[in-house]
């Protein structure tokens, strides 16, 4: 058995997705401080105060998942766990596919006003496995999340539906480095072309 665990120096990564509502957010805080103090300089400082406050936050949510994300290869599959309780498992003869896995880390609700500026935090995308697997989901997840895990398909012979595992989270190189000898040991057709 094999364990990676994310690399350290991902945070930019990890928030990119989120840029368009800080900077939307940041303008908010700007205005309203600007409002609430009478002076552009400080509504400047309010709003820089808070958005730092909102990176802070990000910042911690990101070390958790970075210390807490574990992917394990073994002789009977892929397993990925989290430290906020998911557990997706895919099993070599279940792999069917390596493919682009979208990673939704916030509601994908947009933000704004019709015809105005709209902002929305853009899922983070990487290549991994995707296959038919076994999937733990934590009792409290946000509403979104299990109507996006409800609404993936299913395999109509086994019922289990289908997971992905985005090993490029891990490893933007995956295929040249041990994840991808991993592979090719268990599914080299995968890899092959």
């Amino acid at each position: 058995m094999d364990e990676f665990r994310m690399r350290p120096g991902g945070f930019p990564r990890f928030a990119a997705p989120f840029i368009a509502p800080l900077v939307l957010f940041f303008a908010v805080c700007l205005l309203l401080g600007a409002i609430f103090t009478g002076s552009t300089a400080l509504g400047a400082v309010v709003g820089a105060l808070a958005t730092a406050a909102l990176l802070a936050v990000l910042a911690a949510k990101h070390r958790r998942l970075a210390s807490g994300t574990v992917v394990r290869f073994s002789a009977d599959g892929v397993e990925l766990t989290d430290s906020y309780g998911f557990r997706v498992r895919l099993r070599w003869p279940d792999v069917t596919r390596i493919d682009v896995v979208d990673t939704q880390l916030a509601g994908p609700r947009t933000i704004g006003r019709p015809g105005g500026v709209r902002v929305r935090v853009q899922p983070l995308r990487s290549v991994g496995l995707v296959g038919w697997g076994e999937r733990t989901v934590p009792p409290r997840v946000p509403g979104w999340v299990r109507d996006r895990l409800a609404s993936v398909p299913v395999d109509p012979a086994t019922g289990r539906p289908e997971v992905a595992i985005p090993l490029g989270e891990f490893d933007a190189l995956w295929q040249n480095g041990p994840m991808g000898g991993w592979v090719r040991r268990h599914r080299p057709d995968l890899l092959a072309g």
